[in-house]
């Protein structure tokens, strides 16, 4: 190997919770329902350039619970999950790749338990999240940005998990 080709590079540099926040809008009353609620999952990634070969990805879950019968909402948390990365000696066309899918995969586990630690500690059953395939995800988010610059055609990027 040549000097010229140096080995990639990638190194954890932090995992924290970049925001958290929780919402309980009709407590104490909403602690008296037996209803099982529905919890609905929002999930977002996001990455920026903090200096160089450093970046930051942030895994962002919004996870609601709902009592159907009464529509009301039992809780809400957004939890945050961020992780700084070291990343070099990576081509450019397998960059994108690294910070949508291996990094999520990272910071994943770390967000199912502030969300289910930050739940229990608001006084409700936990929450524990399913696994996420952000591979698959990757993947149709870079379908429908290919299909919708062809003209003529429309899609909705709308995705629910």
């Amino acid at each position: 190997m040549s000097e010229t080709q140096q080995q990639p590079v990638f190194i954890i540099e932090k995992i924290y919770v970049k925001d958290l926040s929780l919402e309980i809008p009709h407590a104490p009353q909403i602690f008296l329902e037996r209803e099982a609620p529905e919890i609905n999952l929002q999930l977002a990634t996001s990455n920026s350039v903090v200096d160089g070969e450093i970046r930051e990805v942030t895994v962002t879950a919004t996870v609601t619970a709902r009592l159907k019968e009464k529509d009301k909402v039992m809780f809400l948390v957004e939890a945050h999950q961020a992780g700084i990365f070291r990343i070099s000696n990576v081509p450019g066309d397998e960059i994108e790749p690294v910070l949508g899918v291996l990094c999520p995969n990272i910071l994943f586990p770390y967000l199912r338990e502030t969300v289910s630690d930050t739940v229990t500690r608001a006084g409700f059953p936990p929450v524990i999240l399913n696994p996420v395939n952000f591979e698959a995800i990757y993947h149709q988010k870079k379908q429908q940005e290919a299909a919708s610059s062809q003209p003529g055609q429309s899609t909705d990027t709308t995705t629910k998990h």
